[in-house]
């Protein structure tokens, strides 16, 4: 069964002193099965925001020691800072990543707050899908007023905290604990130092918009409902809360966002919306940044707007999208942005999931020719794949940016994306072969010193050696995906290309006839008969459609070079 796997962002009203920041991630780090992702420190904001990730007990044990030791080196009566804040730890979400529901989420968010709650002598307040009070959904409700209103808000019984005392602890203060959705924080920034026109900015786009006023949009009377609350004008996105402020580390304002729902204002809408309201105030975007981690999918839908804004193809490389993604918003302006940092994905995934990949080419060759049995013709089947439909999505590229074919463009951008996809899912079955190979090793070396190892080891040795047909037979389908790129480009694409197209076709037919060399070898050794006879059938009706595709496109290309 697959993992639960949930994240942690809890943000700590300490930005500048790193001694007392690591103290508390220290103990994150302690816990077994929990992984800290990112550490973002802000000077101005004097606060931290910190990210970690792990199957749901050891992050709730990680969150409540690192809540604990920052009610121990955090003094919140010292404290001042640009970001609102109420508590030595101001906030701690919980945020389901994989295999786990938002209810099963806000149990343990509630499992945490029992904990804390008896044990540290802290207010805790639930907040988002754990609130137990419709108007705690809204953190600004919980945090309103700040640390300084909380002596006087904890003496009203409606105010008495889901967990803990309702006694003001000075030196802590109160926390909230929530289950939410995936949030980015955001921060565009302005070539301005006023606050006032940042917050103007923010008002025009955050989702509560402004207050109406009478007659004077700043001075007038505000305008009230029949229930007497006050009428608003709401901003142009919706799912995301904002402010203006000034950074002093910067010497800049910004507009601090927090995108709530993803799903419905993408990254770049806010930013777009930002730099459409700035631009009407005589006020230029320069940049902006991401507080902690971003998932991949927002990175690449942001490259692709751009792209497409550029009419551009978007078929191309996952790091190039990703490149486009950061110039267009700015967000290595005030500092480097490191995609491997910054992507969640790519800090879980780690550089050891996929050791060949990460090889250049020289060193790919190396380890093939040395005497290690892997990578071997499964994973160079794979590879040449790869390198074939890279070839034809090169042409669907150039023809997309071809002088005079602009009428054209997306069509190839198109085809160009099916020939990204076809590239990657050969590229992760690199390495997948050589781990099929060397998971049959694994199982040949168990001990076999009764008769129950002798089974048990009988038993891996058949499971690995089905694994290691089936891999290369899907290499044999994806490389046989390929030709409809392939073949695509060799009749429609950039007439200057016509040979690229045709050397991707060689490679697609000598990557499913490699692998199926591969399926057919390793069927010897398998018991099952009726998987083999399936396997090997199909294997046989692969082979001879990549023979078919290829010569059709041998023909179109030696129609066209004559």
């Amino acid at each position: 069964m697959s993992k639960q796997l949930i994240e942690c962002v809890p943000n700590f009203s300490e930005g500048r002193d790193l001694s007392i920041i690591k103290q508390i991630t220290d103990e994150i780090e302690s816990v077994e099965g929990v992984k800290l992702l990112d550490v973002d420190p802000g000077n101005a904001t004097n606060r931290t925001v910190v990210t970690f990730v792990g199957e749901p007990e050891p992050v709730i044990e990680a969150a409540y020691l690192a809540m604990k030791k920052a009610a121990e080196v955090i003094d919140m009566s010292k404290h001042s800072g640009e970001h609102p804040r109420m508590g030595a730890t101001d906030v701690c979400p919980l945020i389901p990543i994989a295999n786990i529901t938002m209810d099963e989420v806000v149990k343990y968010a509630h499992k945490l707050g029992e904990r804390a709650g008896q044990d540290l002598g802290i207010p805790f307040y639930m907040y988002e899908s754990a609130a137990t009070r419709p108007e705690w959904k809204n953190l600004a409700t919980i945090r309103s007023g700040e640390y300084e209103a909380l002596p006087e808000k904890l003496t009203d019984p409606e105010w008495k905290p889901d967990y803990g005392p309702s006694k003001f602890n000075a030196r802590a203060g109160a926390t909230a604990i929530g289950a939410r959705g995936f949030l980015i924080a955001y921060n565009v920034n302005l070539n301005t130092t006023s606050v006032r026109r940042a917050n103007s900015i923010a008002f025009d786009v955050r989702e509560q918009g402004r207050v109406k006023r009478k007659g004077n949009p700043i001075t007038g009377a505000i305008m009230k409902d029949k229930h007497g609350n006050a009428k608003r004008k709401p901003g142009t996105c919706k799912a995301v809360k904002g402010i203006g402020w000034y950074i002093e580390e910067y010497g800049v304002a910004q507009i601090s966002m927090n995108l709530t729902d993803i799903n419905v204002t993408p990254l770049h809408k806010a930013f777009e919306e930002c730099c459409k309201s700035a631009n009407k105030r005589g006020i230029r975007v320069t940049g902006s940044e991401l507080v902690g981690l971003v998932p991949l999918q927002v990175m690449l839908d942001t490259g692709k707007y751009f792209l497409q804004k550029q009419q551009r193809s978007v078929g191309i490389s996952e790091e190039e999208i990703i490149k486009i993604a950061v110039k267009s918003l700015g967000l290595d302006e005030l500092g480097p942005f490191d995609p491997k940092k910054k992507i969640i994905e790519y800090q879980l995934e780690g550089a050891d999931a996929t050791p060949l990949l990460n090889m250049n080419l020289r060193e790919f060759s190396n380890e093939t020719a040395s005497e290690s049995m892997a990578p071997g013709g499964g994973s160079i089947s794979a590879y040449v794949g790869a390198l074939g439909v890279s070839l034809a999505t090169m042409v669907a590229n150039l023809s997309s940016h071809k002088r005079g074919w602009d009428d054209q463009w997306e069509t190839f951008s198109e085809w160009a994306v099916k020939g990204q996809e076809n590239k990657d899912a050969l590229l992760k079955l690199v390495d997948e072969d050589t781990n099929s190979f060397n998971a049959i090793i694994a199982a040949f070396r168990m001990p076999k010193g009764n008769s129950t190892e002798v089974e048990a080891r009988k038993e891996a040795i058949q499971a690995a050696t089905r694994y290691a047909i089936e891999v290369p037979l899907e290499v044999m389908r994806e490389s046989l995906k390929t030709f409809e790129v392939i073949k695509a480009m060799a009749k429609i694409g950039n007439p200057n290309s016509i040979t690229d197209a045709g050397v991707g076709a060689l490679c697609a037919r000598a990557a499913v006839h490699g692998a199926f060399m591969n399926v057919k070898v390793n069927t010897g050794d398998l018991k099952d008969e009726k998987f083999v006879a399936k396997v090997l059938k199909e294997g046989k009706r692969l082979a001879a459609k990549a023979d078919k595709l290829e010569k059709e496109v041998r023909k179109m290309v030696d129609a066209k070079i004559g």
